[in-house]
């Protein structure tokens, strides 16, 4: 087995680091206490350079503008984005950007495509993604609400969705919703492409995470359609294959996302070694490093980081030759496993940063605060553990 990584590829993730460490680590104490919004100018500036320095869209096609990595090499790229809470947006890969492009490249018609995707692969605008609803469970979209149904060359589409992150000026929002009530659970639903101008679609409000609203991409919106009118050409794929094409969606996703979370750990945990040097716990001088149980938590978090990182590259590796579907248990160990490492080390690296660690001067509280619901959503951790096991027990190891 060869762990090694090829020069080239060594050379790209050091440029992205450069990039991140140069350019928008600097501008975190604005973002953490004022929010995105102060910053739009300045990030618009950074993403233009992105693209000057050949970093655009790491994993668009080439003849979108993007570098057209492979789902390895963009892991890898996606962990050092990881790093600040700006990274992926800052290349133009943020969640739920970089899914939907990825659909509507597979899915979306030539019209689909032109109108759509060539636009958010350049960067000119937002999406959102509308499947969860508060009133159902969001690790079973078979019990979604939300309908459409198509009349007169129209689909009228009713329900309400939330945790619709960054759906605070998004351009267009990709629903799930149901449009054949009278077939198989898996065929009930399809995907449907509805831009934020139509009427019956509206954004209520953006629901507070423990305490903040966010703005922008930085937050999750509640929805809802009413009447809302899409021409019948809005399906993205086939009728009833929405579930299909969310399931799809959430392979590489997991990836991207399990490699960003190794990126935040990665940071907390260098930000608890300088902690641990830099602060004295005794009036001689002596380090909080000097303590055996902050030794032992350093040592500890850096085999799990190492741990997580080589089960979700090994996961990119599978799914690169085989398909997601048969690297499912993969899949769904990396999403359970790696959130709850990074839950670990991100409440490691606070401790030791004591009530500092509680403030917005530092990067620690909002990756707590925004990062815990990383064990919730694509699924909570504890139905990805059953439907492992599950396989497993059955003798089924895919």
């Amino acid at each position: 087995m060869d762990f090694s990584i090829d020069d080239r590829t060594l050379e790209l993730v050091a440029r992205y680091r450069a990039f991140i460490d140069e350019c928008l680590l600097p501008l975190e104490p604005v973002f953490l206490q004022q929010g995105i919004a102060p910053l739009e100018s300045a990030l618009a500036e950074l993403r233009q350079e992105a693209r000057e320095r050949g970093l655009w869209g790491p994993n668009y096609p080439l003849e979108e503008g993007g570098q057209g990595l492979d789902l390895v090499t963009h892991g890898l790229v996606s962990e050092v984005l990881g790093r600040s809470p700006l990274g992926h947006y800052s290349v133009g890969v943020n969640a739920p950007d970089a899914g939907n492009a990825e659909l509507l490249h597979l899915h979306g018609s030539k019209r689909q495509r032109e109108q759509w995707m060539t636009p958010l692969m350049r960067g000119d605008i937002r999406t959102c993604f509308g499947m969860t609803e508060r009133d159902n469970s969001g690790a079973n979209p078979l019990m979604m609400e939300t309908h459409a149904t198509l009349e007169q060359g129209q689909w009228v589409i009713n329900g309400s969705k939330w945790f619709t992150t960054g759906a605070d000026g998004a351009a267009l929002c990709i629903v799930m919703a149901v449009t054949n009530p009278e077939a198989a659970p898996h065929k009930r639903a399809s995907l449907l492409l509805v831009p934020a101008n139509t009427p019956g679609y509206v954004v209520e409000r953006k629901t507070p995470i423990m305490g903040h609203e966010g703005h922008g991409l930085f937050s999750h919106a509640e929805i809802a359609f009413r009447d809302c009118k899409v021409p019948e050409d809005s399906l993205l794929g086939e009728r009833g294959g929405g579930f299909a094409l969310a399931q799809a969606r959430l392979g590489p996703g997991r990836i991207h996302h399990c490699m960003r979370w190794l990126g935040i750990c990665q940071r907390a945990l260098e930000m608890m070694m300088e902690r641990a040097n830099q602060r004295a716990i005794t009036p001689d001088g002596r380090p909080l490093g000097d303590s055996d149980l902050i030794r032992s938590w350093v040592a500890e978090c850096a085999a799990e980081i190492q741990a997580a990182r080589l089960l979700v590259l090994h996961t990119a590796w599978r799914i690169t030759r085989a398909g997601a579907r048969s690297a499912r248990n993969d899949v769904s160990m990396i999403k359970y496993y790696v959130a709850d490492v990074l839950q670990r080390v991100l409440d490691r690296a606070l401790q030791v940063h004591g009530g500092l660690g509680m403030t917005d001067y530092t990067v620690l509280a909002f990756y707590y605060r925004e990062e815990r619901a990383a064990r919730i959503y694509d699924g909570p951790d504890e139905v990805h553990k059953l439907s492992v096991a599950r396989r497993l027990l059955s003798g089924r190891e895919g």
